[in-house]
């Protein structure tokens, strides 16, 4: 018989964010977000090129999300997660292309491809601006993609499977989990590219703005998981 004080298997689980797990977490984080910056240095690359390794996170983030929606709902996910493909994938699209049409001048029109029926239309947007970040991303671009999944992943393993925190977790709240990092990242991120195109991209500045990534990527990790250990 359980004492009646005895913590629930949920607390045991999710336990304070500390400890080897906190660590193993950071440290994959910074590493993957610290690869940009051999980019930098050692292959010349641009803000334009940081603004579009930073925007195909996104991606990695909803494949996650989706995953994670599966496990917390099972079948009755299935609907939600489609409509969180079609909604998230839109916005994916339109903040991508946004960022096309501003950093390269990438024509409105990108293809004569007849519009996709309905909402679908979104998903073809983001398939067109897909197929635009691969055609301009750097060769080693491929590298920093795959260190942001491996950390992404690691930290969906790591927490939200064995730590059991979707034993905190609903269906709606992840439909809603990804935009507000998206935003806060986001708007400051390419305010900041801004500011380094104006003054001619110094390397200096690139550097800061990795920096900057980094910093704010790991604020929002520590928030995230010490307030769900916290829950």
């Amino acid at each position: 018989m359980t004492p009646h004080n005895a913590p629930s298997p949920t607390q045991y689980s999710t336990a304070a964010y500390q400890g080897r797990r906190k660590q193993l977490n950071l440290a994959l984080l910074v590493t993957a977000n610290l690869l940009p910056l051999l980019g930098v240095l050692l292959f010349d690359w641009d803000v334009g090129a940081l603004i579009i390794l930073y925007w195909s996170e996104n991606l990695i983030l909803g494949a996650y999300n989706i995953i994670k929606m599966a496990s917390v709902g099972g079948v009755h996910a299935v609907f939600p997660s489609i409509f969180f493909l079609v909604h998230y994938g839109g916005f994916c699209a339109v903040h991508g292309f946004f960022i096309l049409s501003l950093l390269f001048d990438v024509p409105s029109n990108f293809n004569d491809e007849a519009p996709w029926p309905l909402f679908l239309v979104f998903l073809q947007l983001l398939f067109q601006v897909v197929e635009q970040v691969f055609a301009l991303a750097p060769r080693e671009w491929v590298i920093a993609f795959i260190g942001l999944t491996i950390s992404h992943g690691y930290s969906f393993v790591s927490n939200f499977l064995i730590a059991d925190e979707r034993a905190s977790t609903t269906v709606n709240g992840l439909m809603a989990a990804p935009y507000k990092r998206i935003v806060i990242l986001h708007v400051t991120i390419i305010a900041g590219s801004f500011a380094i195109m104006s003054l001619g991209q110094p390397l200096f500045l690139l550097i800061v703005l990795v920096g900057l990534k980094t910093a704010m990527d790991v604020g929002l990790h520590l928030r995230e998981h010490q307030r769900k250990a916290g829950s």
